[in-house]
């Protein structure tokens, strides 16, 4: 008893065809897969980059704040100095500045 099996030309192409799209369809599951694991981890960063853009936010107002004491109140010294203003009104106004500044710089 013999079998044949008789293979065309055709069948080959087919079988290496469905071969084919398995192995493709194998990689773009792989390939989803990876592509989930980085979105969520885009969307962290971007998260974690939003939290320290705020606290970055609230930090410059601060500094701006203080500043803007510290400026007036040299401009409030200066003053006393030409006469245009009281020496201690010029004091208590840099006293407050700079307890500004060094409860800022005590926040950091």
């Amino acid at each position: 008893m013999s079998l044949e099996i008789t293979l065309t030309l055709k069948d080959i192409l087919w079988f290496l065809i469905g071969v084919g799209a398995i192995v493709f369809l194998i990689y773009l599951i792989v390939l989803f897969k990876n592509l989930l694991q980085t979105v969520k981890k885009t969307n962290q960063i971007l998260d974690d980059a939003n939290v320290v853009t705020k606290i970055t936010a609230n930090r410059a107002t601060e500094v701006n704040e203080a500043v803007s004491d510290l400026s007036g109140a040299l401009g409030s010294v200066a003053n006393s100095f030409k006469g245009n203003q009281s020496t201690m009104a010029a004091l208590s106004n840099l006293v407050n500045a700079l307890s500004s500044l060094k409860g800022l710089l005590k926040n950091k």
